[in-house]
């Protein structure tokens, strides 16, 4: 038992647990113990079904079983910040407790490329300042430089990890067109960058292995495509017609999806390639959604 290590998830959505389903196949399970944290009580006991140490936790109040994250010596945020302007709440309840650590191995705070903002489709790579034009990117801005700042006063390995759009099975654009909620919207030189989910994994599980504290990210594919292609594409791989061209400006979309097509820029991946030795799973949505079709 002295070489298992433990990892505590906040927020353990989506992306935490590919990273965990990595963890056990590469690593093996018994070398691993997980732990982690839902708002929703229901997850919590599916989850905690799966092995994982799960508690409620909302941002609200401490966790209720604070053992758990002072047993981890890895611990991954993928807690959104708060909406109301009340910062990070993994960072409100916890920062001290995280200070006092002098055995945490590596601390991975799950951002977004919108901290760049919009470039006008310029690319865009870790060097280049967080400018982010929406409420959502100035909220998760704020939140990585806090969690830089806490690693800074303290010693503390954290790494961020700019996520461009992610997908991966039961979220993807073929899942949207037998749903019928698949759009081809035209904006002329619109482009976004895509991820699918087991990369996001392949890359925290790098840096897990490889820290370097401090350490920014962008975690995006190859190729940033016009949406329209995406979605054109899925339509020839399911064999069905896809959805008529639509003109931006005349396109039905709800505040949220509008304002994605407010910000467009190619995120680069030089980064976890030329540093932490990543080669993608699915360099592009061409793999990545012919793969998701198979299974």
């Amino acid at each position: 038992m002295s070489n298992t290590r433990t990892l505590f998830c906040f927020g353990l959505g989506y992306s935490a647990l590919a990273l965990i389903e990595r963890l056990r196949r590469q690593d093996g399970a018994a070398n691993w113990l997980f732990a982690g944290t839902s708002r929703n009580a229901e997850k919590c006991a599916k989850l905690a079904a799966q092995g994982i140490d799960m508690q409620l936790f909302d941002g609200t109040a401490p966790l209720s079983k604070p053992d758990s994250l002072h047993q981890a010596d890895h611990v991954l945020i993928s807690a959104p910040s708060e909406a109301s302007g009340d910062g990070d709440p993994v960072l409100r309840q916890h920062a001290d407790d995280l200070a006092r650590r002098r055995d945490l191995r590596w601390i991975g705070y799950l951002s977004t490329t919108g901290v760049y903002g919009d470039q006008g489709g310029a690319w865009v790579d870790e060097s280049m300042p967080m400018t982010p034009s929406q409420q959502r990117g100035r909220r998760r801005a704020e939140a990585e430089a806090a969690w830089f700042a806490l690693g800074a006063r303290h010693g503390l390995p954290v790494h961020s990890f700019r996520l461009a759009g992610i997908y991966g099975p039961g979220r993807n654009t073929l899942e949207s067109l037998r749903q019928g909620k698949a759009h081809r919207i035209i904006k002329p030189g619109q482009y976004f960058s895509r991820i699918h989910v087991a990369d996001i994994a392949q890359v925290l599980h790098a840096s897990m292995l490889k820290p370097n504290p401090g350490a920014a990210y962008n975690v995006a594919d190859d190729e940033p495509a016009p949406p329209q292609e995406v979605v054109a594409h899925a339509a020839g791989l399911l064999g069905i017609t896809p959805p008529p061209e639509v003109p931006f400006e005349l396109a039905e979309m709800t505040p949220m999806a509008r304002s994605f097509y407010a910000e467009n820029k190619r995120v680069s991946n030089r980064r976890i390639k030329q540093e932490l030795g990543v080669t993608l799973l699915y360099p592009t949505y061409r793999e990545g959604l012919a793969a998701l079709l198979q299974d």
